[in-house]
């Protein structure tokens, strides 16, 4: 029998859910906040081991590749075995991987460590797991708020851990600032145990004891659903290519080593009011029209920044713009996939379109080494995030967020 059992449909009581939502966000935010930082030191650590920047731009690559094509396996083993022994076993995936991180020297123990493991291990307590405990829990009218507001809590580490990590980079090293980063990641031990909810029935048209297999079956028959899947292909690709590249950009363009690692704190900053913004209006407009409107914005912004005058304060206000567009999309999404099919098997349902997201994430860290090491420019990897961002806003607008058999063709 599962681990997970059905619970009414108004979700966890106030107490719980609050606990839920408190220990959920502190989980978000170092588990989220801490990924980040990688991007920082790119050069540093190509610098000192005389690597091309492909290099550990493929370590990153693999991460988010492995992060998407984990997820799915910790959502089954969430909705199957229960929420904490999938989180407990990607928080030891992380630890892992930031220990061997740390230690390495060579180009196979960084793809292990920052690729594989880290990757893994991100899986195991972001936001697919995270959000879909909070799904559960949270009552069916306001369940796009709450995953909002996780989401945007979640935001903090991104927020600040940029900004440490420049500090520490500059002041220490790098090792001793991974060496940071990993123990900051210990307190996750002490949330595990709260984020624990009874599941709820599947959505309307769906037999009660439809197995995974049997959801997985029917999502894929849906034409709403595998249009969510390909547009988030491109929010990865947008939010990895910048996290990972960007404060190599703005190194080479502004000539200061610590302003994209702060640009990277804006825009986690901004993300808490964009999460916030979209959890709201999620639950009072048609979510896929809010998405399309934030792919649009997205390279709207995009082509502003590259088209004028690079300077620091530029950098600033493009980190404040996509920053308030910069993951609002996933409180959104994960609200639509919760509307389709309901929160029971969300965690499984949710891990198939983040492994899109990832795969696009993958594409863009690893194309911006690639074509960086060719061209010594960043310029066609922009324009593809435009033209991305263009078609995704378009892949939205065909989308219903209600259920298969209630779903009327557009």
């Amino acid at each position: 029998m599962s681990a997970t059992q059905h619970a009414s449909p108004s979700g966890a009581d106030a107490r719980s859910l609050t606990v839920i939502l408190a220990a959920g966000a502190l989980v978000l935010a170092l588990s989220f906040g801490v990924r980040t930082v990688f991007g920082g030191v790119l050069d540093p650590i190509s610098q000192e081991f005389g690597w091309p920047r492909e290099t550990f731009s493929l370590s990153l690559a693999i991460q988010n590749l492995v992060w998407g094509l984990a997820q799915p396996f910790f959502g089954m083993i969430a909705d199957r075995f229960g929420d904490r022994r999938a989180l407990w076993l990607g928080f030891f995936c992380y630890l892992a991987g930031m220990v061997l991180t740390v230690l390495g020297t060579t180009p196979m123990e960084m793809h292990m460590g920052a690729g594989v493991l880290v990757g893994a291990g991100v899986a195991g307590t972001a936001f697919g797991l995270v959000l879909a405990v909070v799904g559960r829990a949270a009552p069916d009218n306001k369940r796009s708020k709450y995953l909002g507001l996780v989401a945007a809590m979640g935001s903090a580490g991104q927020a600040i851990m940029p900004i440490l990590a420049g500090w520490l980079t500059v002041a220490y090293g790098w090792q001793a600032m991974l060496v940071v980063m990993t123990i900051l990641i210990l307190p996750m031990a002490f949330c595990i145990p709260f984020l624990h909810v009874k599941s709820q029935p599947s959505a309307p048209g769906a037999p009660a004891d439809a197995t995974i297999l049997e959801m997985l079956k029917r999502a894929f028959g849906y034409s709403s659903y595998n249009l969510l899947v390909i547009g988030f292909f491109v929010c990865g690709f947008h939010v990895a290519f910048i996290a990972v590249h960007f404060p190599a950009f703005v190194t080479e363009m502004c000539g200061d080593p610590a302003l994209g690692l702060q640009a990277l704190g804006v825009v986690g900053l901004a993300n808490i009011f964009g999460s916030l913004m979209a959890g709201y209006l999620g639950d009072r407009f048609p979510k896929p029209y809010i998405l399309s409107a934030i792919y649009a914005l997205r390279s709207l912004v995009i082509f502003l920044f590259i088209t004028l005058p690079i300077t620091p304060t530029s950098v600033m206000i493009f980190a404040v713009t996509i920053g308030m567009l910069w993951l609002s999309t996933v409180p959104l999404t994960s609200g639509l996939v919760a509307g389709m099919f309901g929160p029971k098997y969300m965690a499984t349902l949710y891990g198939f379109v983040f492994l899109s997201h990832q795969l696009g994430s993958f594409l863009g860290v690893w194309l911006g080494g690639r074509l960086y090491d060719i061209y010594n420019s960043y310029d066609i990897v922009w324009w593809a995030a435009i033209a991305l961002g263009i078609a995704s806003a378009i892949v939205h607008l065909p989308i219903r967020e209600r259920p298969p058999e209630t779903a009327v063709p557009a």
